[in-house]
């Protein structure tokens, strides 16, 4: 006989009400945080990268200048960047940004890791900009507002407060692209889950639009030389095999390391989905 279990009418009450409470916590949540959101500052201008304008914008135009990456057939859908200070990987994200010479983007999806505030799911910073000494770069209010109807994604300000890896991108690409709108995104969770709902969510949010992804990550840290390459060759097999879902288990699996990894996985799996 099937055992059944028999829960009092006063628990059931508790429970829906809790279901009703969680429910709308999310749209109660963001509507106090989204009533202003004001231009978000720079944190790391003067340090990670030059204050500067004008010293920034020549530093960056020298990297460009001595990147010389491999010819790209086909249309360019997404890049994968590093997030150090330029000192130590601006000539490297310049090789990804050399590609952007010459083609036009309007709008600008970076996906981030977040180092400093933990948080579940994914945070968008929905409206406004994001300043850097180049200027302001405006969001794309409309792509931002989409993506928050994902359950798993909300507007979260400490994600967004002091977090460096999606800013330092956006002077290169203020450089190389001029004038684009902006969906910045910082990941709190980053299982292949939150990676798969999370490209999702971009791909029904930028359909029949021209978007640039921008993967940020940094590679494996403060190893022997030989440690470092043995681990970062597991991230670029996986990444020039394409497979965002091998990757993700090597990760989980410490066969290598990347801050950025989910990041890179959402990226490549929304690529794939737009035809890449």
């Amino acid at each position: 006989m099937r055992s059944r279990y028999l829960i009092p009418p006063m628990i059931l009450i508790l429970l829906a009400s809790l279901l009703i409470f969680l429910g709308g916590s999310k749209e109660r949540r963001g509507e106090g945080k989204m009533k202003e959101v004001p231009v978000r500052e720079s944190v790391i201008a003067g340090s990670w990268y030059p204050g500067d304008p004008a010293v920034l914008r020549k530093e960056i135009e020298g990297f460009l200048r001595k990147a010389s990456p491999p010819p790209v057939e086909g249309e360019l859908i997404a890049l994968i960047s590093p997030h150090a200070g330029y000192m130590y990987s601006g000539q490297v994200a310049a090789y990804s940004y050399k590609l952007l010479e010459g083609k036009a983007f309007d709008l600008v999806v970076i996906v981030a890791p977040s180092h400093r505030a933990y948080f579940r799911g994914v945070s968008v910073y929905p409206r406004s900009g994001y300043r850097t000494p180049l200027g302001v770069v405006p969001i794309a209010e409309e792509l931002t507002q989409k993506l928050i109807s994902s359950p798993l994604i909300e507007y979260v300000p400490q994600a967004h407060a002091q977090e460096h890896s999606l800013e330092i991108q956006l002077p290169f690409l203020q450089v190389t692209l001029g004038d684009f709108r902006l969906v910045p995104i910082v990941m709190g969770d980053q299982d292949y889950y939150t990676c798969e709902e999370l490209s999702r969510a971009i791909v029904k949010a930028i359909e029949g639009k021209k978007v640039l992804l921008v993967a940020s990550t940094d590679l494996s840290h403060f190893y022997p030389y030989e440690r470092a390459v043995a681990l970062d060759s597991v991230v670029l097999e996986r990444v020039n095999a394409f497979d965002p879902e091998g990757l993700s288990k090597d990760l989980k699996m410490g066969k290598c390391e990347a801050c950025g990894g989910g990041p890179m996985v959402a990226v490549m799996l929304a690529a794939k989905a737009l035809g890449a």
